[in-house]
């Protein structure tokens, strides 16, 4: 959160309203628990992305 702050609220830390954060490619299938595979989304996205997953 220190390099992409909340896209809501512009903060490094705290809550995020309307937000989550989410693996690009899902743990499930291989991918990384890093930074570099973590992105803001939209709740709404966030299930959309899921009911595909």
């Amino acid at each position: 959160m220190r390099e992409h702050p909340c896209p809501a609220t512009q903060q490094p830390k705290g809550p995020c309203p309307g937000y989550i954060i989410d693996h690009v490619i899902a743990l499930k299938r291989g991918g990384p628990d890093t930074p570099a595979n973590m992105q803001w989304q939209t709740v709404e996205e966030a299930r959309a992305k899921d009911r595909w997953e």
